[in-house]
């Protein structure tokens, strides 16, 4: 393995790639320090440690989006409100004409589709800012607020001036924008997908800060798996399971279902063309980690809804409801979790999938599958296997989803560490990692060298 990246950092422009990724991503890291000008970072701390609620909720939303909710930083939007419009205009390509004529004109469509992203884009983020800044930087009910006093409009008045709202909104959504470009640059002259590393990046970075609260909070001695110390046996379990559950993520990502094609026969003068065997892979876990994010994202609401509902009417049940879901480790929300899971898999699929348009291009190519005629018959096979093995990525990823919970209600480990056992942290973190080996792969292939998986 070490040659391998002796060899990696021979090649000059693999290199160069690399260490300009590496550059950008640095940027990134530096960025997501720095907090907006009129926010007082002890005060913001403060905050967050008193509404302890609402600083998880911040968290969920901070791990798939690049971001730092909790701090108010000037990456703190990150780039979710891009991911945002990617996936609008995805949806909008399947009900929306002109968009899905767009997305089959190949290089020219993909361009002008992104245009019109970055369009959309840029309002989502001065929406989102806005609504963020109202939110967090205002005074609550009781009057506090995490403002600098210097940036108040008078001593008796403590509320941010609506010019300083303004700049606070435009510092995030250049934050955004600049992120954007960020990803953009990778793509173009780095190595590996920008905006997938640079949520890549921001789960990474938590890991030291988990092992170090690990290791603050273990003994290596036997102790029962007592919840208050990690002992030596917590510790060994722990190990076997992070290994388990991170090659079970790989096998289900790498896993493909593999359908038979034939190509036809074509016989021009005396020689015969055609008719070879080939393989049509389907992936197992065809929606990838959208399950998850749709599902985690909305369960966000029904908590908010049920706290304003329990102050409204001062009914109890709403406010057992409201900490059921604010809970994320109860009965009820595990439930719901689970069966919008496999509602979103089916869903997701159901979009990014179209039997018809793959059988009707094996049809265009000249190819086949043996026992099922061309165009409809084809069609209803390939959306049956879909159906089924849809059904299998989706149980994947209720596991993989829900095995953080179990690890912190059943071995009283920090949500900070059971995070890094499953969920949308871990299937982003491994995806885009294949991603990247892949790209590296293409170059040192294309240079007669080995690649890094080969043996």
């Amino acid at each position: 393995m070490w040659e391998k990246i002796r060899v990696i950092f021979t090649v000059p422009e693999l290199r160069k790639r690399i260490l300009l990724t590496l550059f950008l991503l640095a940027i990134y890291r530096v960025g997501w320090q720095i907090t907006l000008p009129m926010v007082d970072a002890e005060l913001a701390q403060q905050s967050a440690e008193q509404n302890s609620n609402f600083s998880q909720f911040l968290e969920q939303v901070s791990v798939f989006s690049a971001s730092s909710l909790q701090q108010m930083t000037i990456f703190g939007l990150g780039i979710m409100p891009y991911i945002s419009a990617s996936i609008i205009f995805q949806l909008l390509g399947t009900v929306y004409k002109p968009i899905e004529d767009l997305q089959k004109e190949g290089e020219t469509g993909r361009k002008k589709i992104n245009e019109y992203t970055r369009y959309a884009t840029v309002v989502l983020c001065l929406i989102q800012s806005f609504v963020y800044v109202r939110m967090m930087l205002l005074p609550g009910a009781d009057g506090e607020t995490i403002v600098n006093s210097a940036f108040w409009a008078s001593p008796d008045n403590p509320t941010l001036t609506l010019g300083w709202q303004f700049v606070a909104v435009m510092i995030m959504t250049c934050g955004t924008i600049f992120l954007m470009w960020l990803g953009e640059q990778i793509d173009e002259y780095g190595i590996g997908n920008g905006i997938s590393l640079l949520i890549m990046a921001g789960i990474v970075a938590q890991m030291p800060m988990a092992g170090l609260d690990l290791l603050q909070n273990s003994t290596f001695e036997l102790n029962n798996f007592s919840p208050e110390k990690y002992g030596l046996e917590t510790i060994i379990t722990l190990v076997v399971l992070f290994v388990a559950v991170v090659s079970g993520v790989v096998f289900i990502t790498q896993a493909q279902r593999k359908i038979p094609t034939q190509s036809a026969k074509h016989v021009r003068g005396r020689k015969v063309y055609g008719g070879t065997k080939q393989f049509l892979p389907l992936r197992i876990n065809q929606a990838g980690v959208m399950p998850i994010i749709f599902a985690s994202s909305l369960l966000m609401f029904p908590q908010i809804i049920f706290q304003g509902l329990a102050s409204w009417t001062g009914n109890s049940m709403f406010d057992e409801l409201a900490r059921s879901f604010g809970q994320g480790s109860s009965f009820l929300y595990n439930l719901c979790y689970i069966v919008m899971i496999y509602f979103f898999c089916y869903f997701w699929t159901a979009i990014t999938f179209n039997p018809k348009d793959v059988s009707d291009n094996l049809r265009n190519f000249g190819s086949f599958i043996p026992g099922y005629r061309p165009g409809r018959r084809t069609a209803e096979y390939l959306e049956k296997v879909m159906v089924r093995i849809t059904y299998v990525g989706a149980s994947f990823l209720v596991v993989i989803a829900i095995i953080p919970t179990l690890i912190s209600t059943g071995m009283g480990v920090s949500p900070m560490v059971a995070s890094f056992y499953g969920g949308t942290g871990l299937l982003i973190a491994v995806s885009v990692a294949f991603d990247l080996v892949q790209k590296i792969d293409s170059h040192l292939v294309m240079r007669n060298y080995k690649g890094l998986l080969e043996a």
